[in-house]
Parts: structure tokens; C-alpha cells; sequence
């Protein structure tokens, strides 16, 4: 309550003031009702509000929850297709290609005199 009243700026005199204009007006028997219905509105709007930030939180909390969900995701993925990059680059390369040797001007194996002739 200090809070709204440090909103408005209210003093004590001026709170006095306020509070006497309302006994005059609304009489002794109706502030006591008046304030309970004030009191339970306000406490209702403090409900709606905090159960707002609860659902604004719960739905941050699952889009979080989807993204890391999707980077496990694509980390996995990525690291399945180097996995296969290497694997098929072993495969498709002779092993003679690994080690620097060009095949195609590797020197061949001479064939013996006796075969060419």
C-alpha cells in the first residue's frame, strides 16, 4: 500500500483529508465494505498478474527447452555427416593416393623379358 501511495505523491494530511471526504460521503457503515471490495480487487489483479508471469515463464521455459533440442539436433547431424565425409574418403581413395603417391604416374611393374617376347 506505501507503494501506491508513494505513486500518487500523498501525504498524511492529504490522506487524512481523503479519508474524512470518504466518511462523509460514503458514511460509517459502507467504507468498511467499500475497503474489503477494494482490497479483494486488488488482490485479484495480483493473481491475473502473477498467473501471467507464470504462463509467460512456462512458455519461455519450453521454447528454451525446443532450441537446445534443436541444437542437440543439428550438433548430432553434423557430426554423422563428417563421420561419413571420412568414411567415404577412405573408401574412394586407393591407399596408394593416401600416402602421396599419384596412381596414374605411379611407376608400373615391368614385365619380364621372357612374356614380351
Amino acid at each position: 500500500m506505501p507503494g501506491i501511495l508513494l505513486f500518487f505523491d500523498i501525504s498524511g494530511g492529504e490522506l487524512m483529508v481523503i479519508l474524512l471526504v470518504a466518511f462523509l460521503v460514503f458514511g460509517p457503515k459502507r467504507i468498511p465494505e467499500i475497503a474489503r471490495k477494494i482490497g479483494k480487487g486488488m488482490n485479484e489483479i495480483r493473481r491475473a498478474s502473477d498467473e501471467i508471469k507464470r504462463e509467460i515463464n512456462k512458455e519461455a521455459r519450453k521454447l528454451e527447452n525446443e532450441v537446445d533440442v534443436e541444437n542437440s539436433i543439428l550438433k548430432d547431424i553434423k557430426k554423422t555427416k563428417e563421420d561419413v565425409e571420412k568414411d567415404l574418403d577412405g573408401i574412394s581413395s586407393p591407399p596408394d593416393h593416401k600416402k602421396g603417391v599419384d596412381p596414374v604416374t605411379k611407376p608400373k611393374k615391368e614385365a619380364p623379358d621372357d612374356l614380351m617376347g
